[in-house]
């Protein structure tokens, strides 16, 4: 059963657990009780070179003096991130429950598990882990969360460079590879997933300025259009894909925002959606342009999560399935991939 992902007002939206400010004296003890834990430490040690490093961000800066060694991740995707270069955070954020079955994720834990402290931020379940480093880069963090934070442990945001929660992958990879002491290896997983890109749109030129809208965990007449720069559609802009004018919620009766070039509905299956005659009627369904996915499936994880070996992932299940909505035939099947 998967903890279903909201739009935009979900949970990460919603107030902060009721916690006492810690007490930097209580902070300070448990930080030397962390240099004695062995648990959870990178599969691949950063060269002593790599540290120590300084990140910038929207509050300022981070210093990381040496190699982290229990890392825990506070934003939504960021142990996507972190186990793309390596390594197994002490605890992460939960989102959605299937995550560590995702092949990709599969691969990167190599059966270790992949603990979780909550949905929300909880700083007493942090405090508890004991970490060294904490990453919180897809996540609408304010100041006083962040402090909080810091007085845990070192805490990287997002850069102010963007807006809340839309940090692009690659920025997000390298910064993340930078606080791990992993920048080299944060460049090639950088460098792997473009060529992969690049080869997908020269192979396909006719994705290149049509217009695909993504509509997010529709269901009960509820619809919401993710945007242009949502990491949750990265990957349509990266092949060239335009996205709507429109965003975010809309009605039932608003439907026609839906028929452009392409439809991504990502969030329930093409039966479900099509039992609306509003919605069935739409030129997008009837020429067969849309695509279907629901949440369960490692595709929907792999575009909300979005890191680099996510990508690679959606990546060979998506680009047949554009292309055969792409090519304005009705005659060709475009592949169901709710069973993806």
């Amino acid at each position: 059963m998967t903890r279903t992902p909201r739009p935009r007002t979900w949970s990460r939206r919603t107030a902060l657990a009721a916690a006492a400010l810690l007490a930097v004296t209580g902070l300070a003890a448990c930080g030397d009780d962390a240099k004695d834990s062995a648990a959870a430490t990178p599969s691949g040690s950063a060269a002593p070179a790599a540290f120590p490093v300084t990140i910038e961000h929207k509050f300022g800066s981070t210093k990381i003096e040496s190699e982290p060694k229990r890392v825990l991740t506070v934003g939504w995707n960021d142990q996507d991130f972190v186990l793309a270069l390596g390594v197994t955070p002490v605890s992460t954020r939960e989102w959605f429950t299937e995550y560590p079955n995702y092949p990709w994720v599969k691969s990167a834990l190599g059966g270790k598990t992949l603990p979780t402290f909550s949905a929300e931020i909880n700083f007493e379940a942090i405090l508890k882990e004991k970490p060294d480093l904490i990453i919180a880069i897809y996540e609408t963090v304010n100041k006083e969360t962040y402090d909080r934070l810091t007085q845990i442990a070192p805490t990287v945001v997002q850069s102010k460079d963007y807006a809340d929660e839309q940090t692009p992958w690659d920025v997000q990879t390298l910064t993340t590879g930078k606080a791990l002491g992993k920048s080299a290896e944060a460049k090639a997983l950088v460098d792997k997933v473009n060529a992969k890109l690049a080869e997908v749109k020269k192979a396909h030129p006719e994705f290149a300025g049509k217009v695909l809208v993504e509509d997010f965990g529709p269901e009960n007449g509820q619809h919401w259009l993710i945007a242009a720069k949502d990491p949750r559609r990265a990957l349509f802009d990266a092949l060239g894909f335009a996205a709507q004018a429109e965003k975010d919620e809309i009605s039932e009766e608003r439907l026609d925002l839906l028929d452009k070039d392409i439809l991504f509905v990502n969030g329930a299956t093409k039966a479900t959606m099509t039992a609306s005659p509003v919605f069935a009627k739409l030129k997008v369904v009837t020429t067969d342009r849309a695509l279907y996915t629901t949440f369960e499936t490692p595709l929907s994880g792999a575009l909300a999560y979005s890191g680099p070996n996510a990508l690679l992932f959606a990546l060979d299940i998506l680009v047949p399935a554009l292309a055969a909505a792409a090519d304005n035939d009705p005659a060709t099947k475009v592949p169901d991939l709710a069973a993806a």
